[in-house]
């Protein structure tokens, strides 16, 4: 997906405002794997998936668990770093070999600062990440695992082909024999 699409698709900016804002963002590529972002460290980096995988987890005495995904046209970031400067709680994990647009969180900061147009794409994006998050915690107090499933293959049919089902279950909240028995049922 390339850069335009996904500035566009957070809040529609004013030329002049968008080539500003490339002006301060580079193409990076990292190998399937890599940890993109580290939990319990500040941040200083905003991620746009060009081509690529990747999952937020986080680590428990036991096992990790996973409680995002994103594909082409996501934003990787870390928000505790972004808002408030300090260390994030998760990992991100690149699940697939990917192509990234980057740029420095201070950086966009400033650009906050001298352009109202790039105040409010800011403004926007993390409106878009709040009811994001506001719809998954709904989603876990009030649904069942398998409505849960089927709101994720919904949304998002091609993960199943590009993501572990472990991680899927965990995703979930359910183990990963749990899930094979949900994807075994017919409706």
């Amino acid at each position: 997906m390339n850069i335009n699409s996904i500035l566009d698709s957070i809040y529609k900016l004013p030329q002049s405002s968008k080539n500003k804002l490339l002006g301060f963002i580079e193409e990076v590529h990292f190998p399937k794997g890599h940890l993109l972002l580290r939990a319990n460290r500040i941040e200083n980096d905003i991620y746009f998936i060009k081509k690529g995988m990747v999952r937020a987890f986080t680590q428990t005495p036991n096992n990790d668990v996973t409680f995002w995904f994103g594909s082409e046209g996501f934003v990787v970031i870390s928000m505790r770093s972004y808002v408030s400067n300090l260390p994030g709680y998760e990992d991100i994990e690149l699940l697939e070999d990917g192509e990234f647009y980057k740029i420095n969180t201070q950086q966009l900061r400033n650009l906050f600062d001298e352009d109202i147009h790039i105040a409010n794409w800011g403004r926007k994006f993390a409106e878009q990440e709040l009811i994001f998050t506001e719809e998954r915690l709904i989603s876990h107090q009030f649904k069942t695992a398998k409505e849960r499933y089927h709101e994720l293959l919904k949304q998002n049919p091609n993960l199943f082909q590009r993501v572990q089902l472990g991680y899927i279950a965990s995703y979930l909240g359910i183990t990963q024999v749990s899930l094979s028995r949900i994807r075994a049922e017919k409706e």
